[in-house]
């Protein structure tokens, strides 16, 4: 399978399925964790610390804006929306870091996942995908299903006072 590490990056922000969001590298050990998941692409037994920490996240930080940036005229993520980099200063940084991805994902594929709570930049994969994974595709179509049940209601409770 091909390996897209800026959006495994970017992916690490995520919703925590009560409406919140998730920092998969906000501490030291979630770093950690997240290098030994890399192991593949890394040397071994690179030692996590603070400083590498904050270097990851502001190249996660860089990356998320860069795909923002890509994704217009759709809205960013909702969980970058107040705290974007940006663009000229995402690109400078991944120059200094020299953070190039070789399998860069086509441009015209990138999206912003449009399911309820989901933060997530994903790589479309064919045609008529929508969301970044199939529980956001559940989500999504749970959630149209409750809207148009809820306004079938309301449209049907409406009538009914009228003709009284």
């Amino acid at each position: 399978m091909e390996r897209r590490l800026a959006p495994e990056l970017a992916s690490t922000i995520r919703h925590d399925g009560d409406g919140g969001v998730v920092d998969d590298l906000a501490t030291v050990q979630g770093v950690t964790r997240r290098l030994r998941q890399q192991e593949d692409l890394l040397p071994a037994d690179i030692p996590a610390d603070e400083d590498l920490s904050l270097r990851i996240t502001e190249v996660r930080r860089a990356v998320r804006a860069l795909f923002a940036r890509v994704v217009s005229p759709s809205p960013p993520s909702r969980a970058d929306v107040h705290r974007l980099m940006p663009a000229d200063q995402a690109l400078t940084h991944l120059n200094a870091v020299a953070a190039v991805d070789p399998v860069t994902p086509r441009r015209e594929q990138l999206r912003a996942c449009t399911a309820p709570r989901c933060v997530r930049y994903f790589v479309k994969s064919h045609g008529r995908q929508e969301w970044c994974k199939p529980s956001c595709g559940n989500r999504a179509r749970a959630a149209r299903h409750y809207r148009r049940r809820r306004q079938a209601s309301e449209s049907a409770s409406a009538s009914a006072g009228k003709t009284c």
